[in-house]
């Protein structure tokens, strides 16, 4: 369903390259639920703009049902859903009228549509304010909004980018429940989060991302067997004490040189 292979994508910073993306290889498979995980700044959003088209890769391609990214663009996009943490909705549109636009830009047949909307909205509870004023909904109705939104045209794909930031126990289990639906469907979803106690939950497997590399890929009992670690919190907090070891081992070099340097030059000048 999802193929991505050798993704790489590069960013200028103050005159110099910096790999956001480096190499990065993984699929998804039908009904799979896939943790791409890391914490912020490890190139997992940068990683899923490439697989939607938003950004063209430097290097590799990312594949949907078949199609590339870079070749067909709206096939991909076609096939996709996204739910993203900074999504919106129209304020002057009611509910209804919101999700039926979406579900005509993708091309969804008007009945189909709001036969769709019907059942979604019987299944995430929105049904009671369907025709109710986006400006006027609450945060969490708002969620399950965008939730509906994603799904109107019945995307085998979907992609969830950190989609219970801000949001309480009760928004974090909507969210929850909704990703155990599209499991149920049948869907292969990719989701993209910080929150790894979240993740080790909900996620059949996991690929686990730090400065742009792909550090370990499996589930739960291949990443215990390569880490030594039990959870994927501690398996977070030994690579970045690794980090931390590495830093202070190369900041703790370049005095003991500058040092010598300095020592060097007192000595021919006394001489």
């Amino acid at each position: 369903m999802i193929e991505v292979c050798q993704l790489v994508k590069c960013f200028d910073a103050g005159g110099h390259q910096v790999r956001a993306v480096n190499g990065l290889s993984f699929s998804v498979a039908k009904g799979e639920v896939y943790g791409l995980l890391g914490p912020n700044g490890a190139g997992k959003t940068t990683t899923l703009r490439m697989i939607v088209g938003l950004l063209t890769p430097d290097e590799g391609f990312a594949e949907v049902e078949g199609f590339r990214t870079s070749q067909a663009p709206d096939e991909v996009k076609s096939r996709l859903g996204l739910v993203s943490a900074s999504d919106g909705v129209y304020p002057w549109l009611s509910v209804r009228e919101m999700i039926l636009f979406f579900a005509d830009l993708y091309g969804v047949p008007t009945g189909l549509a709001r036969q769709r909307l019907q059942q979604l909205g019987e299944v995430m509870e929105i049904d009671h304010f369907l025709d109710r004023r986006c400006a006027n909904l609450s945060t969490g109705q708002k969620q399950r909004v965008t939730l509906v939104r994603a799904l109107i045209h019945d995307p085998p794909v979907m992609l969830l980018d950190e989609p219970t930031r801000g949001l309480d126990v009760i928004g974090s289990k909507v969210v929850f429940d909704y990703i155990e639906l599209l499991r149920e469907q049948g869907k292969a979803v990719i989701v993209s989060t910080h929150r790894l106690d979240e993740a080790q939950r909900l996620c059949d497997r996991f690929g686990l991302m730090h400065r742009g590399d792909m550090l370990h890929e499996g589930s739960l009992a291949d990443l215990r067997r390569a880490t030594s670690c039990d959870t994927l919190v501690e398996m977070f907090l030994s690579f970045l004490r690794r980090d931390e070891q590495e830093t202070v081992g190369d900041a703790a070099q370049s005095p003991a040189v500058a040092g010598d340097v300095t020592a060097n030059g007192a000595s021919d000048a006394e001489a």
